[in-house]
């Protein structure tokens, strides 16, 4: 299996990743005021989606994520949806963003210093299907059984796209970690895994981030492990509690906090310099870094000016 990071780290020791989807699209227009969140953009203004992969390429983004984040075929049923057109929206996902790339990288001034960007299919967790905030809880009504059937036909899907790699984020639990690389062992893909946490040392579940590490980074799939959706504060001190033998990654939000009953975001963003928060992650052991919610273009130009 090859490593497709394996040339950026080799090249400038680090990866830039994208920032946050959602906020980009509301930044556009998009009303995601809805339970399918970004993938019900999927259907309605797949447009403003390639825009968004568009602007991380331009702001010096090494991998842009699609945006089946929130797409699973249960989802869809819930809308009404059927599964062969949950099927096509999700290769959607992975169309849109592989187009993006192709159609930036056609450019010869976009190449210079540069590798070819990548394209990452996200796998979101069990609790954006649920949409009542438990990715950040891990409250869930399944067991690794359940999450391994409730993963199983869109993982296999996503891993047989033509994505580069798949991004599975946003996992609250080392059990919902332990489901998706059950999955990955069926597959000829590899994957990064990327856990929410609540402190600087633990998952949201309660589970020791080290810990999860530990047990993660001997599987060959797995090419990186590391945070999102984290508010950035906590992430020198779970970055620097942990020893791994694959490149660890952060790309938190941007410190606030979402409140699921009111769909609403809370408390105070983090210091507008990215870069310089990436630069203290780096330091602490980051080699893939990006943001996730409330993070944008400006973020990832940030990151990409200060540590390139």
């Amino acid at each position: 299996m090859r490593d497709p990071l394996a040339p950026f780290l080799a090249d400038a020791g680090i990866v830039i990743l994208d920032g946050g989807l959602a906020t980009e699209l509301e930044a556009r227009g998009c009303d995601l005021d809805h339970p399918l969140w970004s993938a019900r953009v999927l259907r309605d203004r797949p447009d403003a989606i390639a825009d968004v992969h568009r602007a991380y390429l331009e702001a010096g983004a090494d991998v842009i994520t699609t945006a089946s984040y929130q797409a699973t075929f249960e989802g869809f049923a819930r809308e009404g949806l059927g599964r062969d057109e949950g099927e096509r929206l999700m290769r959607l996902s992975v169309t849109l963003a592989a187009e993006a790339r192709d159609a930036f990288w056609e450019t010869p001034a976009n190449r210079a210093g540069r590798q070819r960007p990548l394209v990452a299919a996200s796998v979101g967790p069990y609790g954006a299907y649920l949409a009542n905030g438990a990715e950040y809880t891990g409250a869930y009504d399944l067991d690794e059984a359940g999450l391994v059937s409730f993963h199983r036909e869109r993982f296999h899907l996503l891993a047989e796209s033509g994505a580069d790699l798949l991004a599975c984020e946003t996992l609250p639990s080392l059990v919902e970690a332990r489901a998706l690389v059950t999955l990955l062992e069926d597959t000829d893909a590899c994957a990064w895994l990327s856990f929410s946490c609540r402190d600087g040392g633990h998952l949201s579940d309660g589970t020791p981030f080290a810990d999860c590490v530990r047990e993660l980074s001997p599987h060959p799939q797995v090419v990186a492990l590391g945070v999102n959706c984290t508010t950035p504060r906590y992430v020198e001190d779970l970055l620097r509690a942990t020893v791994a033998s694959k490149p660890l990654l952060a790309y938190p939000n941007s410190g606030e906090r979402y409140e699921a009953t009111t769909r609403r975001w809370l408390d105070t963003a983090a210091s507008e310099d990215w870069g310089q928060n990436g630069r203290a992650w780096r330091a602490a052991g980051a080699r893939l870094i990006g943001g996730c919610c409330r993070t944008g273009p400006a973020h990832i130009r940030s990151l990409r000016a200060r540590m390139r």
